[in-house]
């Protein structure tokens, strides 16, 4: 009977060390609003939004790479075949998003996160699709999403026109529409770091408070409500401040549900941009610090 015990305890924890050898950890890259079609959808190494693909930037990372001036609900499917891919079984994810990718995290996490999803084997096909194991389980396996410069609040410059009308995605980053396009509290228990960049001039008449050139602070702090307002940093005495963490800010307004303002760019010296005082390795402006993060965090 001791010799049948000790089989068998031995047998499980053979098979407990076999399953947590082959989990996996992945930090996946959601690009933002790229009318320039930098990134190959499908290509989970196609960094061309990004910059260098030799640059660290998390453990195993992966481009998800989706088409950057159509809607966020014809283009949401490619961001959740990639957590499908890669967030699933044994596997767990790291997210770090810029920009219109906020967006869409929080519409896959929001509408499809509480839904039953295949689980995958983690090996894509050319066309980025991975096989199914036959498991399935519900949402996904993700630790965290950090969000360079987030428009999941909108931005004033799809309201007034700034870009090409023609584009679909444009309507969907209007302010009034991304703040109702889904619930924003919903994020599945995950936590939103809000990385906030301040170093915006050519659109201040547009951009109420602080902003990175594109997308104002109520936007990138992850602040409530239905419409955008003005927020700033402390040195700023005509505007509330942003608050960090998930404090209301000053004057009341609240964050919404799991999210944090990780980085207030109270410095004013990172633009919205991934060339920001770059070389051809790039990954410059607010992408830098999340980069930075996923580098120290993501393992």
């Amino acid at each position: 009977m001791w010799k049948r015990l000790l089989t068998a305890m031995v047998c499980t924890a053979s098979l407990l060390w076999a399953a947590s050898a082959e989990a996996t950890n992945y930090t996946l890259w959601i690009h933002g609003r790229d009318s320039s079609g930098s990134g190959q959808i499908g290509n989970y190494n196609s960094w061309g939004y990004w910059g260098s693909g030799a640059t660290a930037a998390g453990i195993n990372k992966k481009s998800v790479n989706w088409a950057g001036t159509q809607s966020i609900a014809t283009t949401n499917g490619t961001i959740r075949e990639a957590l499908d891919c890669f967030c699933t079984g044994t596997n767990w994810c790291y997210i770090n998003v810029h920009s219109a990718g906020n967006v869409q995290i929080g519409y896959a996490l929001s509408l499809y996160g509480g839904s039953s999803r295949a689980v995958k084997n983690a090996t894509p096909n050319a066309s980025g699709v991975c096989g199914s194991t036959g498991a399935t389980q519900t949402g996904w396996n993700i630790k965290w999403v950090n969000v360079a410069s987030g428009a999941g609040g909108g931005t004033e410059l799809a309201d007034v026109g700034s870009w090409a009308s023609s584009e679909p995605l444009v309507p969907d980053l209007k302010t009034s529409t991304a703040r109702r396009m889904y619930d924003h509290n919903q994020t599945r228990g995950r936590m939103f770091y809000m990385f906030a960049g301040a170093s915006g001039t050519l659109y201040s008449a547009v951009l109420p408070g602080q902003d990175d050139e594109v997308v104002a602070y109520h936007s990138t702090g992850g602040v409530s409500g239905t419409s955008g307002a003005g927020f700033c940093n402390p040195s700023d005495w005509w505007c509330n401040d942003l608050s960090l963490g998930a404090a209301a800010c000053e004057g009341g307004a609240a964050k919404w549900s799991n999210h944090s303002t990780a980085l207030r760019d109270d410095g004013e010296v990172y633009t919205h941009y991934a060339k920001q005082g770059c070389s051809s390795a790039c990954w410059g402006g607010i992408i830098a610090p999340v980069r930075n993060d996923a580098v120290l965090y993501a393992k």
